[in-house]
């Protein structure tokens, strides 16, 4: 499942906790001492109130299904009525009872069961006699008068249900046809315990089996499963339905079983390797699912050239579906998605949608095999999953578009953005042990997604591409069909590298946190020691760590790669003379910080002016230095004053984790009476590469400099720069009248740019905007910077547009983050909002995760201590389970925010004012 990339989370480094230390011995070096400290944290937040530390609450009991009965196949037929909004089905399973009982426990959720009977094979029929739901637990036990023995047995069971509009299990999902009507269809999201809200089932990953499935729907309606359709026929009982009837699917878990009932257009395909590939879209849009279905047969022989297993079903159905609060999900067979994220028309998407469809279809198709074929054991494992999808979609896009240095963007979007979240003492291991099904959208986050992604990124890294390669396949070949575990993935990698797989990894996966290393470095020409300090005791967390250094003689090779598996041990590093620099963790690759000596430090900043270092490693230091500066180890002038250097920068990516940087900083600021100086600082630093890149794109430009454009006009704008608000003012009267249509890729910059300098006849005029389109992509890019109004009523307005019938349900959240993170007024009304609108949102959302992205983009940008204590108080007495996790972080994010403002808010306003000061 991809739930989407957001901007990079508030950050914190926990305090250093220095620890005891072994020296291990000499080694010769010839020119150059880099003495590496390497630390734990542990973070300290002194509020009004004291230490404050985060503690979770107790997990609820939880006990898994009892394996005495357990599905072989399911037969199951479904007959959903789009008017009411309710469904009838029949299930028959096929099962087998392994231990004599005269219960059968299933999961089963907001469902009516009419009957149930078993028939031993051979035997009578029996039917049920009690059917207890245990609402909570979402369990139904059937109850029999006599025993049920040994052997195979069918199990039939009719019951009937409601089209729900929580946008989970079998759901509705409103839509308009192009006359402009109403209509509704049915979909399902199942991951990962809603399964049970579609039909009785054993709704656990590691209790896989077979499905044939039959839906009985409208015949003008297009109807859709995991697998081909093999019959489809009228339904005898009524002239208006038909029969739909599907092939049985391979062997597979509930959450990967899908069926979709709409009306839907599509384009179609074949890949090389010959499986049928379509794009569903809303009728009229077939074009718009083109570019998906290039990158899908592009996608689908990389993957099996990959991992040398073949893509094992006939078929593969890509379909966009209008309310979807996930970003998409990897069906079997059937891949669900947002609209934004499979769609694209040619002359109305910008550039960052085509790379997030690309990134998208990817990942879920990836998850064919990495969690289709051989799935996760239990929901403890899904890091895996997931960790693994959000880094290979990474190596599939680089191989279809390697235009756009999609590992750079990697680590700004994925590898800082974990770093940001996990070093906060309300991180949590990758791997979590999960118990109730209230605890698995928890883990739906940057610490599964992100650092997953980044520690399977350094592990393949530390492997080599050939033996990751021959691991892998031999985990698909041994555990297809079947489930599995972390560990079992470590075995065949360690088998196929002969590294101790197992062992690096599992200080990486089973502890929350990373290791920060300290370097300094010494000019020798002697015999000398080279210490490695490593934090290691009973009390600390320890890592093994691959690091790598690289040298400015050549900045795109290792000098040295090592293993940093001990207390303290010592490295070479020769042949290094005294007017190179040297960097550790060249290519950002090693999930960690670094903080250099000023002299190290010092050397390296020409490496930014002259662009000698690699772009993903200017990036890195800049964002390990911010990182630094915001745990108070560093001054956040020091940092400032280090953004300066990037003049002469080029790269996006690297503009665009400094943007994010300098908005996280401007946030802080908006609670100082000098949050305009910081707004004269962004212009400054962003001017030169606006003047560089102007407004129209040149000849022979591409997909990362309309990509930079559209961030540097709309810092520019959202900074005040007056020839950029001035052009975006003129550009977009030109664009409201007809005259000139603004290009896909300037429009956020340009409507962002109008709204924040904006009054109420440009709200309006937004709004219209918003309602004319007919695109997705359009009517999101309007909801995302609608926030960005400055006066207390229009913000008002926007928040009540939020929950109106104009917004798709999953979008009010992005409207109401828009406004919090836009200014500090706007912060203020958004969390009011929350809390006067809290019983709808919850109802809306059912607790999901959409209640924790909503969450985190309210209050994190807050930085009053008190305020901290606001937000708990209020999620004391309303609780949201799913977000329990997500309530502390925040908390911790604000008391940090504050804490960052007092220690160093002087010393930036005074830079702030000395730089600009003439010479004296």
């Amino acid at each position: 499942m991809f739930l989407g990339r957001k901007f990079p989370l508030s950050f914190a480094h926990r305090v250093i906790t220095r620890c005891p230390s072994l020296l291990l011995g000499p080694i010769l070096v010839r020119s150059v001492l880099i003495k590496l400290r390497v630390f734990t944290h542990s973070t300290v937040f002194v509020s009004a109130a004291g230490k404050h530390t985060a503690t979770m609450p107790e997990r609820r009991p939880f006990v898994r299904l009892p394996t005495d009965v357990y599905p072989v196949n399911y037969r199951l037929c479904l007959k959903p009525d789009l008017i009411d909004f309710t469904f009838e089905g029949k299930l028959e399973a096929m099962v087998e009872v392994t231990q004599a009982t005269n219960q059968i426990v299933m999961n089963c959720a907001d469902i009516d069961i009419i009957t149930a009977s078993f028939a031993p094979q051979g035997g009578e029929e029996i039917n049920a006699t009690g059917f207890n739901y245990q609402n909570e637990d979402e369990k139904v036990t059937l109850s029999f008068p006599s025993a049920l023995h040994t052997g195979s047995g069918m199990l039939k069971i009719d019951f009937v249900g409601e089209l729900n509009d929580k946008m989970k299990g079998f759901y509705r999902s409103k839509y308009t046809t192009p006359a402009g009507e109403p209509r509704y269809a049915a979909v399902t999201q199942f991951e990962a315990t809603d399964a049970r809200r579609a039909f009785p089932c054993w709704d656990e990953p590691a209790i896989k089996a077979t499905f044939d499935i039959t839906l009985i729907v409208p015949k003008d309606r297009v109807a859709l499963s995991n697998m081909n359709v093999i019959d489809r026929k009228p339904y005898p009982d009524d002239e208006n339905l038909v029969e739909v009837k599907f092939a049985t699917t391979p062997i597979m878990s509930t959450y990967l079983v899908a069926f979709v009932i709409g009306e839907y257009d599509y384009v179609e395909s074949q890949s090389s390797d010959g499986v049928t590939v379509r794009v569903y879209t809303p009728v009229g849009k077939a074009e718009q699912g083109r570019f998906a279905l290039e990158v899908a047969t592009k996608t689908l022989p990389f993957y099996k050239d990959y991992f040398s297993v073949p893509y094992p079903l006939p078929k593969i159905d890509l379909i966009a579906i209008a309310d979807f609060a996930a970003g998409a999900m990897e069906n079997w067979g059937l891949v669900t998605y947002r609209e934004t994220a499979l769609l694209i028309d040619p002359k109305n998407s910008c550039s960052s949608s085509r790379q997030w469809v690309a990134l998208v279809v990817g990942h879920e198709l990836a998850h064919q095999w990495f969690g289709n074929l051989v799935t996760m054991e239990w929901w403890t494992h899904l890091w895996l999953n997931e960790g693994f999808a959000s880094w290979i979609e990474y190596l599939c896009v680089d191989h279809c578009f390697p235009e756009y240095d999609i590992w750079t963007q990697f680590v700004s979007a994925d590898y800082t953005r974990a770093l940001d979240l996990d070093a906060l003492d309300s991180s949590h291991p990758i791997e979590v042990n999960v118990g109730h099904p209230s605890e698995v959208d928890e883990i739906f986050d940057a610490i599964s997604y992100s650092k997953g992604a980044s520690v399977i990124r350094m592990l393949h890294n530390y492997i080599g591409d050939e033996d990751f390669r021959k691991g892998m396949n031999a985990y698909l070949l041994k555990f297809q069909h079947k489930n599995a575990s972390t560990e079992d993935l470590w075995d065949c990698l360690e088998q196929a590298s002969g590294k101790p797989i197992a062992a690096v990894m599992g200080s990486w996966t089973k502890q929350m946190g990373f290791p920060i290393i300290v370097v300094d470095q010494e000019q020798v020409s002697v015999t000398a020691h080279m210490c490695v300090w490593w934090a290691g005791s009973e009390d600390c967390p320890s890592w093994m760590v691959p690091v790598s250094i690289c040298t400015s003689e050549d900045p795109r090779c290792n000098k040295l790669k090592v293993l940093l598996d001990r207390p303290e041990t010592t490295i070479t590093l020769s042949s290094v003379g005294p007017d190179q620099w040297v960097k550790i963790n060249p290519g950002t690759v090693g999930f960690y910080r670094i903080q250099y000596s000023s002299s190290m430090l010092d050397s390296l900043l020409p490496g930014i002016r002259d662009l000698s270092l690699q772009p993903v490693d200017r990036l890195g230091l800049q964002n390990d230095l911010f990182s630094l500066s915001r745990a108070g180890m560093i001054s956040t002038v020091e940092v400032l004053k280090v953004m300066e250097a990037f003049v002469n920068e080029p790269n996006y990516t690297v503009w665009s984790d400094l943007s994010c940087n300098l908005g996280v900083l401007s946030s802080l600021l908006s609670h100082t009476d000098f949050h305009e100086e910081i707004q004269e600082f962004i212009r400054d630093l962003f001017t030169p590469i606006g003047l560089q890149l102007g407004w129209d794109s040149k000849p022979g430009e591409g997909h990362l400099d309309a990509l930079l454009r559209g961030l540097v006009l709309g810092k520019l704008g959202k900074a005040g720069h007056k020839p950029t608000l001035e052009e975006a003012r003129r550009r977009f009267k030109d664009h409201v009248e007809g005259k000139q249509v603004l290009p896909a890729d300037l429009r956020s910059p340009v409507y962002l740019t109008v709204l924040k300098h904006g009054d109420s006849g440009t709200l309006d005029t937004m709004l219209k905007l918003h309602k004319q389109a007919d695109m997705q992509e359009e009517k999101n890019r309007i909801e995302r910077v609608l926030g960005a109004i400055s006066a207390p009523d229009l913000i008002q307005k926007v928040l009540s547009f939020a929950l109106s019938e104009e917004v798709r349900p999953q979008d009010t959240v992005s409207v109401i983050g828009g406004v919090a993170g836009s200014s500090k007024q706007g912060r203020k009304a958004a969390w009011k909002f929350v809390r006067d609108n809290w019983e709808e949102l919850y109802n809306r959302y059912q607790g999901g995760f959409l209640i924790s992205r909503l969450i985190k983009l309210t209050v994190d940008g807050f930085a009053i201590d008190k305020m901290a204590a606001e937000v708990k108080s209020f999620f004391e007495s309303h609780p949201a389970p799913a977000a329990e996790r997500t309530v502390q972080q925040c908390c911790e994010n604000i008391l940090l925010n504050a804490t960052w403002l007092k220690r160093d808010a002087d010393n930036i306003h005074h830079y702030l004012l000395q730089r600009k000061a003439p010479p004296v």
